[in-house]
């Protein structure tokens, strides 16, 4: 929690007023029982019905007072939590943006999503409970002592006794239930998991039929989830009965001890009436810290998980000005020397020295079979990853010397899935280039194919997408996601397999287009079709992280084994005709 306090900094005035104002509203409730025992002494006892009357009013006057600090401390109490919650949200939104692939693979979407959402709210629950309620309790037991000693002080002492013992209980329970919070709100990131896996993934689920497994599967977390929450319900609810025991216990010794000084003379009715009343108004007190100790134990462990997510630093960092030299100097667009690659966790390294170089306004094909390190590699040039050792270049300079907006202007990338967020068509293209005209729009839609697909749509450029896409088909999806990434006319455009859902013949329109865009653009094709990079100036082909063959399509047919046999294994064909050339008897 010490680390979340910083950002109650906007928020130091209501943070100090909301506890104040419940101060002034405890003291007047600790005023009602020295008021009843002045009613009791001195009105009734001398049947003064005026007397009555006017502490009556006061009374009233006090309730009313009460009420008005009540609703002040509480306005003060809720506006401190939710700005609170709003840069805490913020904060942790803005800092996920800044950790690597790395960290993000690590940590994992479902545990993220719960921190930033039912986590947080839990904090912000706590700190409005804390601010009104936390120190309440405090002022109302302590407060009743002392003023049991302007009273009586045998009588007080039993409420010296009974106090550390009280809080003690409380802290046994509270050391005992906040580690166990902290499993519940783990026990809930699996859940959350599992109903996005299940919501993300229910056609394949009904695909395969399924959903006996799934619902399984999710009855079981969520059955793991639901004992765990009764374990710590139960040590919770302990608090409640081991107090009204105690208190009273407390009470019971009170009112022998208070009639004996009675029927000494040492005090009056009235009095121990209103020690009573303190007993009492502590009993409630108790009452509502047992729960609100539920509810704070809850938040520190959130509190606690919010916070490890901000301790994170993300293993990549980026200078403030970047060092690398005019693109002209350097007639070299990407090279790779001796980069190896290993995802955090994992023991094999995904790629294993590699060493090439692209030229600038060539095209660059990739091509291997699943797993072989195609998208880990092309990741490496955008720097969605650093290299476990060996360096990558871009304009003859290490990718970690440029600043992170030269690298994202300088390099366009189509990942494999297609990706576009809810808003107009207009909207997503613009995040290739925020200040893009719409004659720039339509002409990357035109290069990626997609012009008539949004010249189909009614409102064209203003044609509203779903979620992720959703009122479009996989080969729209992938078109417009290409166009998006030529908006801004980079320097190294990198199409990570993303034309798997086109038909041959636009596949073919599109590299075509790609082929001659203006400029001297260098294109990194990564594709599973021979037919998609046959063209390219250069072709890399990998084999389980290594680099099998590098050259054209001639040369690897002589020299590259691997290669030769994907491209028979989608033109089986040719390869008697191969054979016959090559004098190799089939």
């Amino acid at each position: 929690m010490r680390t979340l306090a910083k950002y109650l900094r906007n928020y130091k005035k209501e943070s100090i007023l909301a506890p104040f104002f419940k101060f002034l509203e405890v003291v007047f409730d600790l005023l009602v029982p020295i008021v009843i025992a002045q009613i009791i002494d001195v009105g009734i006892a001398h049947n003064d019905h005026g007397y009555i009357v006017q502490k009556f009013f006061i009374l009233i006057l006090m309730a009313a007072a009460g009420l008005a600090v009540s609703i002040t401390a509480q306005f003060f109490a809720a506006k401190a939590s939710v700005g609170f919650a709003t840069e805490v949200r913020q904060a942790v939104f803005d800092h996920i943006q800044k950790l690597s692939y790395t960290e993000l693979d690590t940590l994992g979407t479902d545990t993220l999503i719960t921190r930033l959402t039912d986590d947080v709210n839990q904090v912000q629950n706590g700190v409005n409970m804390g601010l009104r309620l936390l120190l309440r309790s405090p002022f109302i037991v302590f407060g009743a002592m002392m003023m049991a000693f302007t009273i009586n002080v045998r009588c007080a002492l039993i409420f010296v006794v009974a106090i550390p013992v009280l809080f003690l209980v409380v802290f046994v329970i509270m050391f005992l239930s906040i580690p166990l919070f902290k499993k519940v709100q783990g026990r809930l990131d699996t859940v959350t998991r599992l109903t996005r896996e299940n919501l993300t993934g229910v056609r394949v689920i009904r695909a395969f039929c399924r959903e006996d497994h799934a619902v399984a599967e999710f009855d079981e977390s969520n059955l793991a989830l639901t004992k765990l929450n009764e374990f710590v319900g139960k040590i919770s609810a302990l608090l409640n009965p081991a107090t009204y025991v105690l208190i009273n216990i407390a009470t019971v010794i009170l009112i022998q001890t208070a009639g004996v000084q009675v029927n000494l003379g040492n005090m009056q009715q009235g009095e121990v009436v209103a020690l009573y009343n303190y007993m009492a108004q502590m009993i409630v007190e108790l009452i509502k810290l047992a729960s609100l100790i539920i509810t704070l134990n809850k938040s520190m462990a959130c509190a606690d998980r919010v916070a490890g997510i901000l301790k994170v630093d993300s293993t990549m960092t980026y200078p403030e000005k970047t060092s690398a030299p005019a693109a002209a100097k350097n007639d070299c667009a990407v090279a790779f020397d001796h980069v190896t690659f290993s995802y955090a966790g994992t023991g094999a390294p995904s790629l294993s020295d590699i060493t090439f170089s692209a030229k600038k306004g060539s095209t660059i094909g990739i091509i291997g079979g699943t797993g072989s390190g195609k998208s880990t590699l092309v990741s490496l040039i955008s720097r969605f990853y650093d290299a476990t050792s060996g360096d990558v270049m871009v304009d003859g300079e290490n990718v970690k010397n440029y600043t992170k907006e030269e690298l994202c202007n300088k390099v366009g990338v189509v990942q494999q899935r297609a990706v576009l967020f809810k808003g107009s068509i207009r909207d997503n293209m613009k995040w290739g280039k925020e200040d893009a005209t719409d004659a720039e729009i339509w002409e990357a839609l035109t290069t990626a194919q997609a012009k008539e697909v949004v010249e189909g749509k009614q409102d064209q450029l203003d044609f509203m997408l779903e979620q992720n896409g959703k009122n479009l088909s996989g080969g729209q999806k992938q078109r417009l996601s290409i166009a998006r990434a030529l908006v801004k006319k980079p320097e190294i455009l990198i199409l990570d397999d993303s034309s798997s859902a086109l038909d041959f013949a636009t596949d073919a329109k599109l590299r075509k287009a790609v082929h001659n865009l203006e400029g001297n653009t260098t294109t990194f094709l990564v594709s599973q079709r021979i037919a998609g990079i046959r063209q390219a100036d250069q072709i890399l082909v990998l084999g389980n992280g290594t680099l099998e063959g590098n050259g054209t399509h001639d040369e690897l047919m002589k020299t590259c084994e691997v290669y030769r046999e994907i491209y028979f294994s989608q033109f089986p064909e040719e390869r008697a005709a191969y054979n016959n050339e090559s004098g190799v008897i089939a």
